[in-house]
Order: C-alpha cells, then structure tokens, then sequence
C-alpha cells in the first residue's frame, strides 16, 4: 500500500444521464453542494460522520488532539440461535380467542401476555479506533477547522492547522474490498506524529503483530446480557477480529511498537490506516460455537488481498462501486424560476450528461455548518437542504444494505452501545419497512437484497412458530426481530408483541420489487415461495366470524390502546383495519402473481379468491375517519405516533383517490386528527400520506416539521427532528426517518402503478417553483425524469432499457396513453405530447 499521488475515475453512464431536457436549471440559487458539514469536532455521537459499505461501519467525531473512530460490523449480535415456539401457545390462543368473542377485551388482553416469548437479541459495537496526535495539537486554531461528508464520494475530510502546518484526514469505507480506509496528511515533510490502538466495550484483547499491525480479537457475550457478566455466560457467542494495518511516507518518518497494543507515528509526511474486521457468524442457524470461521484468518486473508494496490487505486475502486449507485439520481428545487436562464437553452448539455459535472458546479458556502442550516430551515426553507436529506436517505442505505450484508437495522450499521435503544433490532411493525421503502422508487434495487434474504430466513423459523404456537401452515413473524431470525412474539405487553402480520408486511415488499422491476425470474424463483407460505398461514389464520366476515383474532393495532365498552384500556380485538389491508394486499399480489407465472388454477389462489369477498371491509367512524379497529372504539390517544389504519393508502394500494374517494376523504380527516407531532418516523409515513392524497400543503407542512435541530442534551424534549449529523430522531436516533424522508420525497414527484404514472401529484408548487429530478424508477419497469418550471410541468423523460410498457400519463386532469417501446427515451412536453424519442444509445453519448 503506498500513497501514488494522482488518480483518475472513468465514470460510468447511469440513468441520470440518459435525458437532458430543454431547460437551463445551471443558476439555480440553491448551489450548495452534497455535503454534511460541521465547524467543530464532534461532541456527541449524533455529532459525527457515519461511513460504511452495509457491512462495516464507522462513525468519525473528527477530534483534533485525540480522534475516535467507532466501529460496527454488522454481524456482531448477542446470543445463538433460538427456539421460537412455544407448545403450550394453542391453549393461551383459545382462551384469549374466547375472550375476544365475549366482548372482553381488558381480560383478552391480559391473557394475551400468555402469548408471549423471549427479547429479541441485541446488536453490539465493534470497537474504536483510537488516534492521539502530538501535543501541538491541543493549540491548534480553531478557525481553521473544517469536517465535512461528501455524499458525491461517500468520504469524511477533516482538516485543521497547527501553527503553519494544515493537517488533513480522509475517511472511507470501500465496498469492493471490504476496509475502513484513513489516510492522514501534513502539509510540511515530517510533522505528522500520533499513536493509534484499537479497542472494544466487548470482552477482547489486542497485540501488535509484526511492526505493522494491531489486531484486536473479543467476543459477543452468548446471551442477552452485559459484557460485564459474561463470566457467567456458558454460552459461546459469536467471535470477531479486526486487523488494523499502517503504512507510512517511504524514507520519512518511524514507527514503533507501543506496550505491544500500540502503534506509534513520528516525524511522518502521510499514513495510511487500513482497517478490516470479520466474525464467526455463518447464518442464522449456525450456532457461532459450531462456526467453522476463523475470524483473523480471514481478516488478515483480506488484507492480504490488497496489500498490492495502491491507495489511490483503492480510492479509486471505491468512487466507482459507489457511484454508480448514487449517480442514478439527482434532484434540484429552486423557490423561484426567476434563477432561471430561459427555456431554449443549450447550457443543460453539460450538466445532464455529466453527473459529475451537476456536483462539481454546486460550490457553496463552505463556512456555514449544516446543523445552522437546519435552525435556519424554519423561516429560509432552503429548498437545498431538502435536497442534501433526499440525497442522504439514498447514501444512508448504499452504506447501510448491499447485496450480501445483514438488513439495515434499528440504526442502519451504526451503534456504539452494547445496550442500545430497542435492541438496534428490526422491529417489523413500521421500521424495518420503512428501510427499504427509497429502495425502488429511489432506483436502488440492489441495496433491498439483504432483506429479502432475510424474509427467506424469517421463513424457515417462522414455519415452526405457526406450525407449533398457532396450529396452521405456511409461516408467521411478530413485531421484533434479529440475527437469529426470531420468529415468536416479542416478551411483554400484546400492545406491541401480539401482532403476527410482520412477515406478511415484509412480503409486500416483494411484489412491489416485481412491480418496479418486472423481473419475472425473482417472482418465480425467490417472491413466490415466499408469498405462497405467508397467505397459507393468513388463509389458516383467518376464521369465520361475525356477520359472516373472515376476522383475525386476536388483532391489534400496532402499539395503540382503545377504550373498551366497559371504560377500561384494551389493546387486544378482532380484525383492525390494518390486519385487514395487509391481508388485502398479500392476496392481491399472489393472485397477480400467479397470473404472471401461469398458475391461476393452484388450489392456494382458488382459496384466496374464494376468501377475499369474505375479508372485513375498511370502515368509516362516526366522526368521519377511518376505524382503526373492527369497532367504532373510543381512541384514548388520537395524536398516537402509528398511522397503522391508512396502511392500505400507504405503502398500500386499496385505497386511492379514483377508486376510493369516501375513504381517501376519510383518510384525509384521520391524519388531520392525528396531527403533526411524533417521532421522526411518523413524520416521514405522514409526508407519504399526504403525498398519496395528492395534498401538497399537508406534505410539505409536514417536511418542514421534520427540520427540527435536535440538542442531544435535552433529545427527551424533542418529538422527532434531525440531529447535526442529519441523523432523525425518534428520539433517541433512529434510521428509519432518513430512508422515509427519501422514499416521501420521491412520491410527492412521482407516484405510479403497472399502469398509471402520475406527474407532480404533490409538487409544493409557491415552495419549489422550478426543479428537477433524474433517474427515479417507477412501477412497470420505466425510469422517470421530470423539469417543472413556474410551478407547472415542463418536461418529462420516461424511458425503458428492455420491457414494453403501456402506461397512461396523468398530469393535473389531463391524461394520456403513451407505448414506451424498449430501447429508446421519450420526451413529453406540458401538454403531454410526445416532442422528442431517441435510442438509448444516443442519449447515453456524453
């Protein structure tokens, strides 16, 4: 590894650069580029950088006489695999299933804790990189400090001055080759000195091997408990490694070996860091003390794999591999159009072709910190900002979920607890959902492969949960989850751990992948099996019940009480709505699917659409709004942070604006009663909800309400917002706001079903004037880039690479059917006409 000076990227196309419409944005005033920025080294964790390649993470504070590096590897969880049936289930099932039908709700309740299994297991840290530099560094001037994430490169500078020396760092993790790369710099030959160690919350040691090198081997305590217990822990948990590896300016500078833990630098002009980390996990049903992975073999193996490219060859590799994801997409809003040129312009040619020349234009004010930017949102509403948290959902899950990785979890990858909030663990009741939902329209397909990975694991445990707790085929997951595939009910209360449609959601998500991408060898190979099992166990699970409906009971509505009849809070009922649209959607999309692959006759789709006339209809209450439950309850909390009712308008599709009007009226004074504040997450679904009613005020009052700057030391104050690092908070930080803020954004530009394209249905038009947006995907196979000018549609790009789609273009009232023929971008003006097609080929020419 050496440091070769000058390196060169050759950018591929993507489809960013496929349309350039017939319009100069180039001056547009928000100019500011991707970039996360801090005037000050971090003082809390939601303070610093978060890096990673789905797999390894780490958060840098960007410290000046001392520096931490925190460090998560994905698969380091407490615990083994589980057993998650319980046998005496059936009998606690019967007695809360009677309840129900008496009308006692409270005592349905109470039994329902019977229901009831173990926590899930937690996700665990994986260390620090420690860097204390030479006592000059403690007077370093503060005005000259500078930390900044660069979405465009997916790389963390920190730079600072000691006297006349400037001190840069650079940080990144590379996904081609699986390391934490650092690089440090002195601006003067020979100034660089400080000494680096690893090390760990979790039971482990560290040693210095060779001259070069630190490795650091622990382990996950094997059950659900402190680190500081682990003595009396008989059970082995998963082992890990990290090797940490440092090259130095050739012919400059020493290094030495430091109480055999420790490396120290002196009198250096650069060093590099590589970091690599690996564990003994080997899927979820592989206990860690049957693993046959050696964690610092394997480590070192892949060190060994780049120990001869160069820095600048792996930086290199890393722009590429990142890039080519998030290039796909650009977005720009502008307040006014009065920043606009004119309209038959050809100064766009450069911009449209070269996604890297659209960033490298954006040069803003480097001195003003994002967090500021954030406090200044409410009376400025820089329209930039809600660009920079649009692009950082997208960056968040490229560096939280890649093909081969763990799902993203409660945090994404990044956690420095070993008792973090709610376990880090994916809870599958909104949040884990919510995840995935920029991965499709956001035309990030890739970065969805872990879950369905997941859902494949969630399968196996969850067939023995339904054959044993509950007496039925197919397969069932409740509310909370983990490594280990958990499958039975979370421990506690039924408000939250009785509520069996986790699986069934999650399935949602793999029609929809079939719907954006038409990939007709996913639905057959891996979406279908997936979907048979889960409607086998819903079909089971429904019985025949009042008015001659099919119910679910026991039901919930995801973690929200009622006040039953005889005045006392209840959680436990019968068929609330969002059972009832979760069914609904499961069963539409097996039937849609069979079609697709031939297999309408299957007894399993006979079954289906002989239950579906039979589900329990969504109901309007008496005060208008949509029932959260199969009865008109009185609601105890109606601001209550889950929106689990308007399922079926969003993520779902039963309820639309053409087919359902009563209800979308309905669902419109539902949000209305539950009102704008709640943690981050709520925010976001809100934003989508609006967006899906085509109510553009509603969806941006609520973007605005999420730019909130969160102070950590008082977050309990706080109901949703950002922290300085854009992370949203629940509070504390969860993940799952930042990819719904993206997906939200997305819908309110385009929204879309195998059919039907929708333009602008919730484009703000007095808050983003004039904009555009490139390279968002939409269902039917098409990708999607759109210019509006004054508020109003001015041009729209829709192309297909290799699919044939028939789709009818809406815009305000006016609709159009338009042949996407494969192969070639179409270019439709205000009117909806088509002005312009060409081959894909030509339209990729830069």
């Amino acid at each position: 590894m050496e440091d070769d000076g000058e390196w060169v990227l050759v950018r591929r196309t993507t489809d960013i650069d496929l349309w350039r419409p017939n319009l100069n944005l180039e001056e547009m005033s928000n100019d500011d580029p991707l970039k996360v920025r801090f005037s000050e080294p971090a003082k809390h964790w939601t303070d610093a950088c978060p890096i990673g390649n789905g797999r390894l993470g780490a958060m840098v504070w960007g410290g000046v006489p001392s520096e931490s590096l925190q460090l998560n590897d994905d698969t380091l969880w407490t615990g083994v695999p589980g057993n998650y049936t319980n046998p005496d289930a059936p009998i606690a099932l019967s007695q809360v299933r009677e309840l129900v039908d008496k009308g006692q709700y409270p005592e349905a309740t109470e039994a329902g804790f019977k229901l009831s299994d173990a926590p899930s297991d937690v996700y665990q840290p994986l260390g620090d990189i420690k860097l204390d530099f030479d006592d000059s560094h403690v007077a370093y001037d503060v005005e000259t400090y500078q930390r900044e994430l660069d979405l465009d490169t997916a790389t963390v500078k920190v730079k600072y001055a000691v006297g006349d020396v400037e001190f840069t760092r650079e940080h990144y993790v590379s996904f081609p080759h699986q390391v934490i790369a650092t690089k440090i710099s002195a601006s003067k030959s020979g100034h660089l000195s400080f000494t680096v160690s690893l090390d760990s919350k979790l039971h482990h040691s560290s040693h210095v091997n060779g001259k070069n090198q630190i490795i650091m081997e622990g382990s996950c305590p094997g059950k659900r408990m402190a680190p500081k217990e682990q003595a009396n822990d008989n059970l082995k948990g998963i082992q890990f490694s990290a090797v940490l590896d440092l090259q130095i300016s050739d012919g400059v500078g020493v290094i030495q070996v430091v109480e055999d833990r420790k490396l120290k630098v002196e009198g250096s002009d650069w060093a590099i860091l590589l970091v690599v980390a690996s564990s003994s996990f080997d899927g979820p049903f592989t206990k860690p003390s049957e693993s046959k992975k050696d964690p610092s073999l394997e480590a070192l193996n892949t060190l060994t794999s780049i120990k001869n490219i160069s820095y600048s060859e792996l930086y290199v590799h890393h722009l590429d591999d990142y890039q080519q994801l998030f290039h796909r997409v650009s977005l720009q809003l502008s307040k006014s159009s009065k920043n606009l040129k004119g309209d038959q312009c050809n100064g766009m040619k450069k911009l449209w072709s070269s996604n890297t020349d659209f960033y490298a234009r954006r040069i803003g004010n480097d001195t003003v910190s994002t967090a500021e930017r954030v406090k200044s949102f409410k009376t400025d509403e820089d329209p930039s900002l809600v660009e920079l948290l649009f692009q950082y959902g997208r960056y968040l899950l490229i560096s939280s979920s890649r093909p081969g990785t763990q799902i993203s979890n409660l945090q994404g990858i990044w956690n420095k607890d070993v008792e973090p909030a709610w376990d880090c663990a994916p809870h599958l009741n909104i949040n884990l959902q919510m995840n995935y939902w920029p991965s499709l329209n956001c035309n990030l397909r890739e970065c969805q492969e872990p879950l369905f990975d997941y859902i494949s694991s969630l399968s196996i445990n969850g067939s023995k949960t339904a054959r044993i707790n509950y007496e039925t085929s197919g397969w069932v997951v409740h509310q909370v989850s983990d490594i280990w595939a958990k499958t039975s009910p979370d421990r506690g209360d039924p408000l939250w751990a009785l509520w069996p449609m986790g699986g069934a959601w999650l399935c949602t998500h793999l029609w929809e992948h079939y719907t954006f991408t038409m990939d007709k060898a996913f639905l057959e190979d891996k979406a279908y099996p997936l979907l048979e099992g889960c409607a086998s166990f819903l079909l089971d699970w429904l019985i025949e019940g009042r008015g001659g409906y099919l119910e679910t009971n026991p039901s919930t509505s995801p973690e929200h009480r009622f006040i039953a009849p005889d005045g006392k809070l209840a959680s436990v009922s019968y068929s609330s709505t969002m059972d009832m649209a979760i069914i609904r959607e499961i069963f539409s999309a097996v039937i849609s699917a069979a079609q697709v692959l031939g297999r309408s006759e299957d007894d399993l789709v006979e079954r289906i659409q002989t239950a579906q006339p039979k589900l329990y209809p969504t109901k309007i209450a008496r005060d208008g709004s949509i029932m959260e439950w199969a009865e008109d309850f009185q609601d105890p909390e109606v601001t209550h942070r889950h929106l689990s009712h308007l399922f079926g308008l969003f993520p779902g599709h039963t309820i639309t604006i053409e087919k359902t009007p009563d209800l979308c009226k309905a669902a419109d004074y539902t949000l209305y009663k539950r009102g704008e504040e709640g943690p981050g997450w709520s925010t976001t679904w809100k934003i989508a909800l609006w967006a899906r009613l085509h109510n553009s005020e509603h969806a941006y009052r609520m973007v605005k309400h999420l730019f909130d700057l969160v102070d950590p030391d008082h977050e309990s104050n706080f109901e949703g917002g950002l922290y300085s690092n854009l992370f949203t908070a629940h509070p504390p930080f969860q993940i799952d706001a930042n990819f719904g803020f993206t997906a939200a954004i997305a819908e309110m530009l385009v929204q879309s079903n195998e059919k039907d394209l929708y333009l602008l249905p919730a484009l703000p038009r007095d808050k983003w004037a004039s904009g555009c947006v490139k390279g968002l995907k939409a269902r039917g196979g098409v990708t999607v880039s759109i210019c509006w000018k004054e508020g109003e549609l001015h041009e729209v790009g829709i192309w297909s690479k290799d699919l044939n789609p028939v789709k009818r273009l809406h815009y305000n009232r006016a609709v159009v059917a338009a042949r996407i023929l494969p192969g070639n971008v179409y270019t439709f003006n205000k009117g909806l006409k088509c002005v312009k097609m060409c081959p894909l080929s030509e339209a990729a020419v830069i």
